[in-house]
């Protein structure tokens, strides 16, 4: 099972790495409407896009479930715990680096897109397993 699901551990390490990197040069976000920045669109992409791994690895058990949407939301729960875990690293051992609750808004709702963007490309699939 790993064997599928080696591309979003390897974007999974990336993002840590990511995470983890000093940034005393990337903006603060000091009010609500501040996620909307730039920093924000990266979360959305990099968390959209473990999501989608994550679903692309499982995508024959997706496929040839009823359940989707329980794979789907799985991803989703998974990747925003991921989020989750690199703010905490980023508030409390990356230094340089602070965690926010903007930033984790920002990867769960790229993660609710991964799995957006995952359906949208594979509806055809989707629709003939369904009428199957």
């Amino acid at each position: 099972m790993l064997k599928k699901l080696w591309p979003a551990l390897l974007w999974s390490i990336i993002i840590l790495l990511l995470t983890g990197l000093p940034g005393k040069d990337f903006p603060t976000i000091a009010t609500f409407w501040g996620w909307l920045e730039p920093d924000k669109a990266v979360h959305l992409f990099i968390f959209g896009g473990l999501a989608f791994l994550i679903l692309f690895g499982f995508r024959e058990q997706y496929f040839s479930s009823s359940k989707r949407y329980l794979f789907g939301l799985i991803a989703v729960v998974v990747t925003a715990i991921y989020g989750l875990i690199t703010e905490v690293l980023q508030y409390y051992v990356f230094i340089g680096r602070d965690g926010n609750r903007f930033d984790f808004f920002a990867d769960t709702t790229g993660a609710i897109i991964g799995w957006l963007l995952f359906i949208y490309l594979y509806r055809k699939k989707i629709r003939e397993k369904e009428s199957h």
